[in-house]
């Protein structure tokens, strides 16, 4: 049997001296001879059967009030196994055995080391719930664990770097790093894997984070945050140098934020992609960060998108217009960029004469005259906007509106025979109207220069492979904003998780509010109205707020009420 650490274990032995009807003196020579042997005392009592799993299982969760496992086997999802290496396991003496959304069921048979859940918590990015289990049971299993590691090792002729094939396909096998010190390109060898894994699963970020003791990889997908593997904390500082090398930065500075963009080449060096890098100085290492830039991610239909058959009409009516201005809203995150430039892709002819500035420039796209600003030498937003209307244009895109400067100039290049797209960070539609009137623009060039304002978020596709069908309360449904009469025809899917997906989720669709600017909204922008005012007036002319408009969603099958609820925070 596994030797884990001494177990500390006054409480639980006075306790069972008192059920159990032990005699004191003999435990005292028991767990002086458990010294002796440096073994747990708990082992001696179970191997010289003064006690059985049953005693002490029920005595733990009874004293620290935790739920017990009630099967007579330890039943382990496989698909959690990689979270985590063995050596973490046993040095943490806990066992993920279920995930539950965002909470991870976690085996412990000793509670003294509850303390360690903080760890698995920060591994994981998962909410640990401890659940008591018999300690032959734990230890079993990982005998079990380290048996099929020996086998593998032992089968193995090489280093093995393929990805997992378990239901969680998207981990990433970190086993290369194991031995670096001794294979001086398993680090780069582990990062071109790692970039090229990354792009093949659609991972927008990549997160690189040490700790005091542990060093985990995170991918952002499908805008959450996944942990895909653990690596050997010792190896966090050479990964993190050899991606500095990479986006030729100052390998020896490690007290100041750094950036950096790295051009990675993959498929036989047939493909690139670009991947910008920031490092962040902490207390435990640099982090890092590593956005991927797909210009093949904005080179989409407008079908693509989300929109209803409605509000695609209005989008591109709008982009039809020579003049006025088009102004998308949402966090970060959400999907503007690509609303916007898959509208410019549209309007990318040769005849027109398209500018763009950003903060950063993220895709590129030929055609069209992009901007990088650079704040250090007063190359900001309205500088640029400046210059571009002396660039002869037709159609300029403004990464974001954020001070009264840059909005006066779009507003009056709006009002001047140009087609303006940009930005606003507001929770809706109207919203964003009132936060312009707030900058300090005049209701009356408001009214007359916007033309177009859309909100949008991003929600997660459900996986075709594996959603389920669910059945909800009528009371439930109605809650959420679905008619009493069309409950009965109505079928909800909810999030399962198999190889295909990612918690039940495959890929991202935008929500959309589409709110023309009417006659009737302009007069309401004209007497100073408030964001309520303009909201009621959008809801009398049929526009969908984003609520309904998830709601949609919902019912086509294409995302579930979880999600929905996760995005759309009302």
């Amino acid at each position: 049997m596994l030797s884990p650490q001494p177990l500390n274990l006054p409480t639980i032995i006075e306790y069972l001296i008192t059920e159990k009807n032990l005699d004191k003196d003999v435990v005292q020579q028991l767990a002086q001879q458990a010294q002796a042997e440096k073994c747990a005392l708990l082992d001696l009592l179970l191997r010289q059967q003064w006690l059985n799993d049953t005693d002490i299982s029920h005595a733990f969760a009874k004293l620290y009030q935790l739920p017990i496992l009630n099967r007579k086997s330890l039943q382990v999802d496989t698909a959690l196994q990689s979270l985590l290496s063995l050596k973490d396991l046993l040095r943490l003496q806990l066992l993920p055995i279920s995930q539950q959304i965002n909470h991870l069921n976690v085996a412990i048979a000793d509670p003294i080391y509850l303390e360690n859940l903080e760890d698995i918590r920060v591994a994981t990015g998962l909410n640990p719930n401890p659940i008591i289990v018999a300690y032959s049971e734990l230890q079993g299993y990982f005998l079990t664990l380290k048996q099929a590691e020996i086998n593998q090792q032992t089968q193995d002729s090489g280093l093995n770097i393929s990805l997992k094939t378990h239901q969680q396909a998207y981990l990433l096998d970190s086993s290369l790093l194991n031995q670096f010190e001794q294979d001086g390109q398993a680090i780069s060898q582990f990062v071109h894997h790692m970039l090229k894994h990354a792009i093949e699963n659609n991972v927008s970020d990549i997160h690189i984070e040490p700790y005091e003791k542990i060093f985990r990889i995170r991918y952002r997908m499908d805008g959450v945050l996944v942990v895909v593997a653990t690596p050997p904390p010792k190896a966090a500082h050479q990964l993190v140098s050899r991606l500095k090398v990479m986006a030729r930065l100052n390998s020896t500075e490690r007290r100041l934020p750094q950036d950096g963009n790295i051009h990675f080449f993959y498929n036989n060096q047939q493909q690139k992609i670009d991947f910008r890098m920031n490092t962040l100085p902490t207390l435990h290492g640099e982090k890092v960060v590593l956005r991927l830039l797909d210009s093949s991610s904005v080179q989409m239909q407008v079908d693509q998108l989300g929109f209803t058959a409605a509000q695609k009409t209005i989008y591109l009516k709008a982009l039809a217009k020579p003049e006025g201005m088009i102004l998308v809203t949402g966090p970060t995150g959400s999907g503007k960029t690509v609303t916007l430039y898959t509208g410019l892709s549209l309007l990318n002819k040769a005849e027109k004469n398209i500018s763009t500035v950003e903060d950063p420039v993220e895709i590129q796209l030929a055609g069209i005259n992009q901007v990088n600003i650079n704040s250090k030498i007063g190359l900001n937003f309205s500088t640029a906007l400046k210059a571009f209307l002396r660039q002869d244009p037709d159609i300029i895109m403004l990464g974001e509106i954020r001070d009264r400067e840059t909005a006066e100039i779009a507003v009056k290049a709006a009002q001047t025979g140009h087609l303006v797209l940009s930005t606003l960070h507001t929770n809706n539609a109207p919203e964003t109207l009132t936060r312009l009137v707030n900058i300090g623009i005049p209701a009356f060039n408001i009214a007359a220069s916007v033309s177009l304002v859309m909100a949008q978020r991003l929600v997660r596709r459900l996986c075709h492979h594996c959603k389920q069908s669910v059945k909800n309360t009528p009371e439930l449904l109605r809650y959420y904003g679905f008619k009493a009469d069309e409950l009965a025809q109505l079928k909800i899917y909810r999030p399962v998780g198999c190889a295909q997906c990612s918690q039940g989720y495959k890929g991202r669709i935008a929500i959309y509010q589409v709110m023309p600017i009417s006659e009737a909204m302009r007069q309401i922008i004209m007497a100073q109205g408030s964001a309520l005012d303009l909201a009621k007036c959008a809801h009398s002319e049929g526009i969908l707020d984003l609520h309904a408009a998830a709601l949609e969603k919902v019912r086509a099958g294409i995302s579930s009420l979880e999600e929905i609820e996760r995005v759309i925070q009302e």
